[in-house]
């Protein structure tokens, strides 16, 4: 679907503009209207991430006047590996002001807006209405639902892009113009289904890939040229090196942006998407313990005064990086097939942990519903045994 272009022209370009941005101006569908439209362009980037990395990056070096950038993370050393826009002497520190840093490197008139907050319910249309388009890099289903409706209800356009392990996916949402992510995505997967990248990982480079085809997406709305992909679901394989293209329509029961819409305000999207699900919940409610309880158990256990089985519900792969001391690896699949559940001991407590707690609550629930009461997970994981009890091991 042919658009016209989202922002009108700045009035002139600087001697200096026109030589960093010949490149551009030499391309008859750009040229020097295109370029003074990113110039009067302001773009908001959810997250200085995976996909907000190279976002960041390559808008500014594009020329788009004004970045706005949504972050209230630190850099973490784990982030390095995808998240190009910090480097090494950045972790510990404030993810928005590291990419500010880097922006102004890659292009010093690049107006920065930082937003160093969690964007909310509260925050969210005040944030937005400052800005001509969205490019959503947000990893996880509340923040993105919430990205959606309140993009609806102010009438903007956006550009998503999600990433996990190989594939990525990229698609243009203007409910004034076609579907809006709720047509594509109705209703959020059940919680524990699909794991974050925390959880199952992601190619670095990945990154690159999908982020570089955002900003090609938000370009071409800038200005005017090309085909958005508005309507248009974009799937990338990168270990077949392949792009294919869905076809996603406006779905006339659309909660938000149907006919008869039923969300005609801010939800709770946290409660909408679930971490966890009730069942989970539940049964961790007086059966979780801390990883200092936990320390202090296997004390026990070594001294021959407490019996029980410390087991992991994690990944192979999971297991190679870190463990705790004495426990087992039996993957969270095995007990949603109820393979595992016919050979755990009847005469001993069981403990289960995971990365976070998430998955050791899901499987918590499985072991209960099958007649094993007395049985408990740890709150907070291995990432809360190395960061309070073995700070030696590597976390992840």
């Amino acid at each position: 679907m042919l658009l016209p272009p989202l922002v009108e022209p700045a009035a002139e370009l600087t001697i200096d503009e026109v030589r960093r941005y010949s490149r551009h101006l030499i391309i008859p569908e750009v040229g020097m209207a295109g370029q003074k439209r990113l110039k009067n362009a302001k773009v908001l980037v959810i997250g200085a991430g995976g996909l907000g990395s190279p976002a960041l990056l390559y808008l500014a070096a594009a020329g788009v006047g004004t970045l706005g950038i949504v972050e209230f993370d630190t850099v973490d050393e784990s982030n390095l590996q995808r998240q190009i826009i910090h480097g090494q002497s950045d972790v510990g520190k404030s993810k928005a002001q590291s990419a500010k840093e880097s922006i102004l490197e890659t292009n010093p008139n690049t107006n920065v807006v930082l937003h160093e907050v969690r964007l909310d319910n509260d925050n969210v249309f005040e944030i937005f209405e400052q800005y001509d388009l969205i490019v959503d890099g947000t990893d996880n289903f509340a923040t993105r639902y919430l990205v959606n409706d309140a993009a609806v209800l102010l009438g903007k356009p956006y550009v998503w892009g999600s990433i996990f392990r190989f594939d990525g996916q990229i698609s243009v949402f203007w409910a004034e113009h076609g579907p809006c992510y709720r047509c594509l995505y109705p209703e959020p997967p059940p919680p524990g289904m699909v794991p974050s990248c925390a959880e199952g990982g992601v190619l670095g480079v990945l990154c690159a890939s999908v982020g570089a085809a955002q900003v090609t997406e938000a370009i071409k709305l800038l200005t005017g040229i090309g085909d958005p992909s508005l309507g248009r679901l974009n799937i990338y394989e990168a270990l077949d090196l392949n792009w294919r293209s869905l076809k996603v329509r406006k779905d006339p029961n659309c909660a938000i942006c149907g006919e008869n819409p039923t969300v005609t305000e801010l939800i709770d999207y946290d409660s909408f998407c679930g971490a966890i699900t009730e069942e989970a919940a539940d049964a961790a409610v007086g059966s979780t313990i801390s990883v200092k309880q936990l320390s202090e158990w296997i004390k026990l256990k070594d001294n021959g005064e407490k019996d029980f089985v410390l087991i992991d519900v994690r990944e192979p792969n999971e297991y190679e990086i870190n463990k705790i001391p004495g426990s087992v690896l039996i993957p969270k699949d095995q007990f949603l097939t109820g393979v595992a559940l016919a050979d755990l001991p009847q005469d001993k407590q069981l403990v289960f942990h995971c990365k976070s707690g998430v998955r050791s609550a899901e499987v918590l629930a499985i072991v209960k519903g099958a007649g094993f009461s007395d049985a408990v997970h740890v709150g907070g994981g291995v990432v809360a045994w190395v960061d309070q009890i073995d700070p030696s091991q590597p976390s992840y």
